[in-house]
């Protein structure tokens, strides 16, 4: 049986978790440092971080003939971005703008768990399998051939789908019922708060029991390898 040193499993992880940065966390880093670092304003910061995407999406339909899911996604988001910015100026709008691009990435993990291929399960898969072959084989298993295991995976997206749908609801209505000066932080908790909550819900709820198929696929397949 191989051996994996710890700082082999977290080159493993980093390297699984290198799509996922490079398709969400690169977009959106860039619009933050453009927009509030740079002063850069809100349509050419998130057109600017949309250059990314839109390469990583055409580069992947061309080459693998489908798109990349989650650069196409943040295209999108960014596209929805840009539109609602130009059509913006009132301040409480401002406000909301931000809730309604949000709900974007939220209306589009509920579509992908609509259409059985959820999109969470992109930044789920590396941190539950940590790189290790093992898992990785087990997961991919459980993927192709487990119903249950499907369920899951559709429902810790959906958890994430609704969580993030409901923050956005609670501050677009919060952008136009409440004090502009308490929404812009408000704002910001409101977020931060759904994160959690889907990070809480999510882990007990699906992540759970899909570590426990985990070991249970990894440990069927060594007894079988033992066998042998």
């Amino acid at each position: 049986m191989t051996t994996y040193s710890a700082s082999t499993g977290r080159a493993q992880v980093l390297t699984a978790l290198r799509p996922l940065a490079i398709d969400v966390g690169l977009p959106l880093g860039s619009y933050y440092l453009l927009h509030s670092g740079f002063g850069v304003s809100v349509w050419l910061s998130l057109a600017l971080s949309s250059i990314g995407p839109a390469a990583r999406t055409g580069y992947s339909f061309l080459a693998e003939r489908k798109p990349n899911a989650l650069a196409a996604m943040m295209l999108a988001v960014n596209l929805a971005g840009i539109v609602v910015s130009l059509l913006t100026g009132d301040p409480r709008e401002m406000i909301a703008k931000d809730s309604l691009i949000s709900s974007v990435l939220a209306i589009a993990i509920l579509v992908s768990v609509a259409a059985g291929r959820p999109l969470m399960s992109a930044g789920l898969k590396p941190y539950m399998t940590r790189g290790v072959p093992d898992r990785v084989a087990a997961w991919d298993r459980l993927a192709a051939g487990s119903a249950r295991f499907h369920h899951y995976e559709k429902l810790y997206s959906a958890i994430w789908g609704v969580t993030l749908l409901a923050a956005c609801v609670a501050q677009v209505i919060g952008a136009y019922t409440l004090p502009v000066s308490r929404m812009v932080w408000l704002s910001t908790v409101m977020t931060v708060v759904a994160i959690g909550l889907a990070i809480v819900v999510s882990g007990g709820v699906a992540a759970a029991p899909i570590e426990s198929m985990i070991q249970a696929e990894v440990g069927h397949a060594r007894e079988i390898v033992a066998g042998r």
